[in-house]
């Protein structure tokens, strides 16, 4: 019996699941993955950890050593994907050569976005922040002398930002938005995190853009001229889809997959921050770049590519993150009714709609947090649920019998 030609193009959390689900399903086919970069698998939000030396290079791996060589994976690091032929099945490879495959996964992630700034191509010591390269660079020329400038305010930026701003002279950030983090929260609770910011030696402007990329300065919008030594463009990130796109597969938000992970190209896979899922919250399609559930959709595409009938649902947004001492949860959409609730140890927003819960924010102490995550996944219905009691205490006991033994019948 021939064995089947497994082919992943990508090498991080989407394409470790990948390999995952094929080998649940078939141990003997051949697995070959290619990637740009040149390291082994390592886990891209610790990049700012390893920036700021709270984690060695051991740590930053994502998978060991011989993950590879266990699940019998031949490695071709370094090298770009440059072209998919449909017809003939075979990936194109920078600098020549070619791989054939029988079932490929595409899981190439996502590139920074980088708007146009008059001198960006001439400016100097400038870098984006999503790789362990990008971090590699800014160390290499970070001291306790550093200007820092960082364009963008979301979770890139406020990563690289908290990853240097102990090892520097000052770190600012810039960004168009008027508050921090926009894609995650409001306006309420952005000022909680702005002013623990601000509090740690940081200087937010916000509601202003870079103009102008001078002599290791910056224009701002407000006419400011702003000197730096390192600058960080951390605006965002863009699903890599050009592999799939140019080989005439269906992209919108990101690569369109079914709940198989299938694009709409005959045995080709695509899994992680290059697709586009339905978020159940919200019920839209939208690119979802989020760690798990890179690693969910790569495991479900390698079952089904090894004849497995495996289906990815339920997603939705959830971002976990501490900056400088302060932890936030945040899972689901913005929408509906809102519920608030301060203590001393903690900032909670609650968002109900049509009797579920869709989203909430918390921020501080996040112990248990997960059990809101759970009811969003489930969409329990509230009417189970004490929600006052919940909100105070998040516990089994806030359920209704029912979805207590449900809930405790799920873990054993």
């Amino acid at each position: 019996m021939n064995k089947t030609k497994y082919l992943i193009i990508g090498n991080s959390a989407g394409a470790i699941g990948g390999v995952t689900g094929i080998r649940r399903e078939d141990t003997d086919g051949s697995i070959t993955i290619i990637s740009a970069e040149k390291h082994h698998t390592y886990s891209r939000p610790l990049i700012s950890y390893w920036l700021e030396g709270k984690v060695s290079q051991e740590k930053m791996i994502y998978r060991d050593e011989d993950f590879y060589e266990k699940n019998a994976c031949e490695v071709i690091l370094g090298t770009k994907a440059e072209r998919i032929d449909v017809q003939k099945k075979q990936v194109y490879l920078a600098g020549g050569g070619s791989v054939t495959y029988e079932k490929l996964l595409v899981a190439t992630g996502s590139v920074p976005f980088v708007p146009p700034i008059k001198g960006r191509e001439t400016a100097k010591n400038t870098f984006t922040f999503t790789t362990m390269d990008d971090a590699a660079g800014v160390g290499e020329i970070l001291d306790k002398n550093s200007k820092v400038v960082i364009l963008g305010a979301g979770l890139i930026g406020l990563k690289a930002a908290e990853a240097v701003v102990g090892q520097c002279a000052g770190v600012t950030v810039v960004d168009l938005a008027d508050r921090v983090l926009p894609s995650v929260l409001d306006t309420e609770s952005a000022e909680i995190i702005e002013a623990h910011l601000t509090s740690q030696g940081m200087v937010l402007k916000l509601e202003t853009s870079i103009t102008e990329i001078g002599d290791m300065e910056v224009t701002l919008s407000d006419g400011e001229l702003l000197p730096y030594d390192i600058l960080i463009l951390a605006v965002g990130t863009r699903p890599e889809m050009s592999l799939v796109e140019q080989a005439g597969g269906k992209v919108e938000r990101g690569i369109v997959t079914d709940d198989h992970q299938q694009t709409s190209l005959k045995d080709i896979y695509a899994a992680g921050d290059c697709t586009q899922s339905y978020d159940i919250t919200s019920q839209t399609a939208k690119n979802m770049a989020i760690l798990p559930n890179a690693y969910l959709q790569g495991e479900v595409a390698g079952q089904n590519m090894a004849g497995g009938s495996a289906v990815y649902e339920k997603a939705f947004p959830v971002n976990s993150m501490g900056l400088l001492g302060l932890y936030m949860l945040t899972a689901g959409s913005r929408i509906g009714e809102s519920i608030t609730v301060k203590t001393d140890e903690s900032y909670k927003k609650f968002y109900t709609k049509d009797g579920v819960l869709k989203g909430y924010i918390i921020i501080g102490n996040c112990d248990r947090g997960g059990i809101y995550t759970d009811m969003i996944r489930e969409q329990t219905p509230l009417e189970t649920v004490d929600m006052e009691m919940l909100i105070k205490e998040p516990g089994l006991m806030a359920f209704s019998p029912g979805e207590r033994y449900a809930k405790l019948s799920a873990e054993h």
